[in-house]
């Protein structure tokens, strides 16, 4: 074959190939995602030394109380509440003090009676019969004849200074739900139940690697012409911030012999990335080399965007591969809008959240028609408060002009200029402290935990305060909250829920519980026997020790109806949860307590049905619009969450 004319090579080079077709970038992405399963790649098992940073595949659910007895808060004396009655400085409360003392690790086996009470370290396991501790600053020993005691100088009331069982993390709570990021406080509350080992999403291996024969390697000598390539780090790290692992294949020269054989070793990894040789001039070899791909190779060269026309999608066999513009900022914005989402669905992380702010600009901008040009911006905050949007007026060679952005505002294709003054909307960069989508208040129960780990599994930040059924109605009523989780019984009528409602309040129908008595399989005095037959039998013997619920809970109102007024041994101490419940009864520091029946299941426990009842949800009204709100609502329609919640041990 000839050698080809000189002067017709020349031409040819400087003859710039044309894009394929320069499309929008909602078209882009559509194109690009079309062909990709925008899904984790797989779960592993991790020791919990190597979870931090690592995104949960699965709900972890406690399979253990946390604390798992009553823990004394304080180094004292355990002792009856009903024995510190009246107990002053100048007239102390007298106790005979048990022989035994109760450091952490050890055992009661002495249970404290009317007028006893047992030395206690912090830590140390409260023993049966014992629902305070009198702190030792408010005490004086002695002895006398014979017989050691102590003088209480201060009251207290019945669970002061003690840790239920079950009063962090009850077994059968979700502790952790998928796709969680785990930082070293998830680290804690994993060691806190015992977990070893925890199942997370395997990270995406992403091959990172620049093209160029300028570029030069941080470290390396600089010649005439040579950058330093910032592409391949920037990428690197930011691929490691979306919860992938870089592997770095660092620079590939201007040879498409040796292009296409680095990106055939790249093609190993989940994903390419590569950054330079997109666009359309002399040299630009990669996206010639890209472009022998099939099934069905290269599916978007060009999008109608400043910085970041040039940029190529292209996806093979279901994998993708992305070559950025090789100038920094063009690379990193283009990175963030069509790269980042990919790598953080394959990585089992929620899609991102963006958050905008009004802000004005001081000055007047000039814009390229014909594409959508996104100007980086520094946001100062003016006279009145109001936001001022400068542009950082560096190009999209900058190595500095990302990062050094508090955001960017776009402006349309069709605009050639935004004189000063005018309105635009900043999207934020970076983590930034923001509200939670939903903010949920009141009573806890297990289907609610499902309900809000679907929403956190779709990306949707969910915080919950569980506080009791009056405690999230109130917070409804002060506008504090999206939903309040309640089951308030009204005692007069028996009805739940509607009654408490006021006009700026709406109830939507949760679904469903069952409460009864729990107690431990093969107790006479309630096995067998009907719910309020359990209770007489109960009442009728004074060793019969009961655990009450807490004040302001639904539970707690069944359970005053229930008494008539009576007021039997352990009515005041307080659980707070019906897993607080159900574990005084299984480790048998109470013999029996009203929980629901899903608890009951979980601890092995006996069960007399006692009543129905209705778990809904309070609303106010003004905040019945909110996507977060309405997306609740949705689940609770849903045949998938009602199957759910079904298997759960919940009625619709």
């Amino acid at each position: 074959m000839a050698p080809k004319d000189p002067k017709a090579a020349l031409l040819d080079a400087a003859r710039q190939r044309q894009f394929l077709e320069v499309v929008d970038r909602d078209e882009a992405q559509a194109r690009f995602r079309k062909h990709l399963s925008l899904a984790p790649l797989g779960e592993e098992s991790v020791p919990l030394a190597q979870a931090l940073g690592r995104v949960l595949a699965s709900d972890v659910v406690a399979s253990v109380d946390v604390p798992g007895f009553d823990r004394s808060g304080m180094d004292g004396f355990a002792v009856r509440a009903t024995d510190t009655v009246g107990a002053a400085l100048d007239r102390p409360r007298v106790l005979r003090l048990n022989s035994e003392i109760l450091t952490p690790g050890v055992e009661p086996r002495v249970a404290v009676v009317e007028g006893t009470a047992t030395l206690i370290a912090t830590g140390g396991m409260v023993p049966r019969g014992a629902d305070a501790v009198v702190m030792v600053e408010q005490t004086e020993t002695r002895q006398e004849a014979g017989q050691a005691l102590v003088e209480v100088h201060r009251p207290v009331a019945a669970g002061e200074h003690v840790a239920a069982a079950g009063g962090d993390i009850g077994r059968g709570e979700t502790v952790l739900r998928a796709g969680q990021v785990v930082s070293s406080r998830q680290i804690g509350a994993l060691a806190a139940i015992g977990a070893a080992s925890v199942s997370v999403w395997r990270k995406p291996r992403i091959a990172v690697f620049s093209t160029g024969d300028e570029l030069v390697a941080p470290g390396g000598a600089m010649r005439p012409g040579g950058v330093f390539d910032s592409n391949g780090p920037i990428l690197a790290a930011a691929v490691e911030e979306l919860g992938g692992l870089a592997v770095p294949f660092g620079i590939a020269r201007d040879d498409a012999a040796a292009l296409a054989a680095l990106l055939e070793q790249a093609l190993g990894c989940d994903m390419v990335l590569l950054s330079g040789g997109t666009s359309k001039g002399a040299g630009d070899l990669a996206y010639q080399v890209v472009s022998r791909l099939t099934n069905p190779g290269i599916v978007v060269h060009g999008v109608a965007l400043k910085p970041g026309k040039p940029v190529c999608l292209a996806v093979t066999d279901g994998k993708p591969v992305a070559i950025l513009p090789g100038f920094p900022t063009s690379a990193v914005f283009t990175f963030h809008e069509f790269v980042a989402p990919v790598i953080r669905a394959f990585a089992g992380q929620p899609p991102e959240r963006r958050e905008t702010v009004p802000a004005t600009l001081p000055m007047r901008v000039s814009s390229e028609p014909g594409r959508t040009e996104y100007v980086m911006t520094s946001l100062v905050r003016g006279e009145g408060g109001r936001l001022a949007a400068y542009p950082t007026g560096k190009g999209s060679g900058a190595v500095t002009a990302f990062g050094q952005a508090d955001g960017f505002f776009a402006i349309g294709s069709g605009t050639e200029m935004l004189p000063a003054g005018t309105a635009v909307d900043v999207t934020l960069i970076g983590a930034r402290h923001a509200p939670a989508d939903l903010v949920v208040i009141g009573s806890h129960c297990v289907g609610l935990d499902m309900l809000i780990g679907r929403l956190v599994r779709e990306g949707l930040s969910v915080k919950a305060i569980f506080v009791g059924s009056t405690g999230g109605l109130s917070a409804a009523k002060r506008g504090e909250c999206d939903i309040a989780g309640v089951h308030l019984m009204d005692p007069v009528t028996g009805e739940y829920n509607r009654p408490f409602l006021t006009e700026a309040l709406e109830l939507v129908p949760g679904y469903g519980r069952l409460q009864g008595i729990v107690f431990r399989p093969g107790d006479e005095r309630f096995e067998g026997r009907a719910a309020k037959e359990g209770v007489a039998a109960a009442l009728a013997d004074d060793g019969c020790l009961m655990i009450g619920r807490n004040a302001g809970s639904g539970t707690r109102i069944l359970i005053d109806r229930l008494l008539e007024g009576a007021r039997p041994a352990g009515y005041a101490n307080q659980a707070k949860s019906h897993n607080a419940v159900a574990v005084a009864v299984a480790q048998s520091r109470a013999d029996w307590g009203v929980a629901i029946a899903t608890v009951a299941r979980q601890y092995g426990l006996g069960f007399l049905p006692l009543q129905p009842e209705h778990y809904d949800f309070v609303v106010p009204r003004n905040r019945l619009g909110r996507a977060a709100v309405q997306r609740f609502l949705g689940l609770l329609k849903d045949p998938a969450v009602a199957s759910r919640l079904a298997e759960l041990g919940f009625t619709p």
